[in-house]
């Protein structure tokens, strides 16, 4: 039997996932990593603590699975896409922590260069934001005086997570990214496939510091893992989480739309070969590089879905396990019409408002316990509801399903108020793994071990279908959209 292996680094930790000759998961291993938040509501991680738990994650799961090492043909990487960082290219060591997507810390960044906010948005598709890497990448040049020293020298190396792991794991210190990485930093031109000069000089990123762009499916070097396998094998498939989600769910033809539901959200619709621009709030990237082509996609990002429920948990403490939202909003008064809008750190897409703060509103007598969980819960389905609309009405295409992935879609209040409020048919696979599957399966293509076309037959799915009247639906979401107007800065 032969063997793809792949890690799934996301925000909150590490997978190690390990996929045999027909595409089924045989096993994985889970490693979490610090949270590092301040005062000032700055998130960062350790990079070495994500390589070192990448490595383990490797390991484990290698040693769980009982399986020869000589058998694993090829390695893939799905990461968190807009987290940078910066590190000296002859030591790698990293020169700052890595500043995470949830962090807004560039948004003074981002208001000196409002004027250039149209060009980038028609170069990059990204609408200017501190959530992307630019100005991260440009608060770094401003802030940590090494980086400008190894800058002046040749050797400071910048990046995303993916880049960071492709430089540490491979035999040759490969400084490569993918294209559906690059395509979210915001210094990419996504017509002309290439860094954009203007872009990098207006932000002080220095064009060499930046990595190879790739196709997803090349060879971006060899690894042996810290010396985990026998021989360096091919590091085959990279893909940003949300890519590698749009990769492992199937959807490789337009108007196919799935959506991750982690920590935060990507709903994303692949629109083909051809690249489009919407002025509504979403965003167009780069779906990935096969086969020596690219394909575009139509995205929305939310900073908060999935992080709500831990919030509830962990800084609340209104729930003890997170499978009790479920529950506590179906005992939930049905009547009840209180609204949350989770924007600890801003908003995201449609409405791109790094100022917003979170509000519950709506509150009445009935309002209690049940029903504030319930809030929280349905929050998570009207961010993702705004962009589904606009994906929608922007593609012109008629959606008759949407994919979904990520822990939340096991909340089966969640998934069918999801159908309800997009009336749409919202489809589970039986595995969850999509992200790292992506990427395992996009190496396994690339090795020769994978059929395209026959390799996504076994997977099993779940379907909800939309039961709620029109009345109902539009009330409810009216009153999701005065919400958030209290909510925004610029009303």
């Amino acid at each position: 039997m032969k063997y793809i292996l792949s890690v799934d680094q996301s925000t909150q930790g590490t997978k190690g996932l390990l996929f045999d000759e027909n595409g089924i998961l045989t096993e994985r291993a889970d490693r979490p990593h610090a949270q590092l938040i301040n005062d000032r509501g700055w998130v960062e991680h350790d990079p070495v603590e994500i390589l070192k738990n990448t490595l383990a994650v490797c390991r484990d799961v290698v040693e769980k699975a009982a399986v020869s090492t000589k058998d694993i043909l090829a390695f893939g990487i799905s990461n968190q896409r807009e987290t940078a960082v910066a590190w000296n290219r002859r030591t790698g060591e990293p020169v700052y922590p890595a500043i995470v997507w949830q962090c807004a810390r560039a948004a003074e960044i981002c208001e000196r260069h409002r004027g250039e906010a149209e060009m980038i948005r028609t170069k990059t598709g990204i609408t200017l934001s501190p959530y992307f890497p630019a100005s991260k990448l440009a608060w770094i040049m401003e802030h940590v005086p090494e980086a400008w020293r190894l800058a002046k020298d040749g050797d400071l190396a910048v990046g995303t997570v993916d880049s960071w792991l492709i430089y540490q794991l491979s035999v040759e210190r490969a400084h490569k990214t993918d294209y559906s990485n690059a395509s979210r930093t915001q210094l990419f031109n996504i017509f002309e496939l290439c860094w954009d000069g203007e872009i990098c000089d207006s932000f002080g990123i220095p064009r060499e510091a930046l990595p190879e762009v790739c196709m997803s499916d090349s060879c971006f070097g060899t690894t042996d893992l810290g010396g985990l396998l026998p021989g360096a094998i091919p590091i085959h498939g990279v893909l940003g989480d949300s890519h590698g989600a749009l990769f492992g769910q199937d959807c490789r033809k337009p108007g196919q739309m799935k959506t991750t539901y982690g920590t935060g959200s990507s709903v994303m619709m692949n629109i083909g070969e051809t690249p489009r621009l919407s002025d509504k709030g979403i965003v167009t990237s780069l779906a990935w590089g096969m086969n020596h082509r690219v394909s575009y996609v139509f995205e929305g990002n939310l900073n908060y879905t999935g992080a709500v429920i831990s919030w509830l948990k962990n800084d609340v403490g209104l729930i003890g396990r997170e499978s009790e939202t479920g529950e506590m909003a179906e005992k939930a008064n049905p009547m009840d019409r209180a609204y949350f809008v989770p924007a600890f750190t801003g908003l995201g897409a449609p409405y791109w408002d790094s100022r917003a703060t979170g509000l519950l509103t709506g509150i009445t007598r009935t309002t209690g316990k049940n029903e504030i969980a319930k809030a929280c819960l349905e929050s998570i389905v009207y961010q993702i509801t705004d962009l589904i609309h606009l994906m929608r009405e922007e593609s012109g295409e008629k959606l008759e399903e949407i994919r979904v992935d990520g822990g939340p879609t096991a909340n089966e209040y969640l998934m069918q108020f999801q159908s309800d409020m997009a009336d749409v048919r919202v489809s589970v696979p039986e595995l969850q793994e999509l992200s790292g599957m992506g990427a395992a399966y996009a190496a396994g293509i690339a090795a020769g071990l994978y059929d395209p076309e026959r390799i996504y037959q076994h997977i099993a799915h779940r379907s909800y279908e939309p039961a709620m009247e029109q009345r109902l639906r539009t009330e409810l979401y009216s009153g999701w959209k005065d919400a958030v107007r209290q909510a925004l800065t610029h009303r």
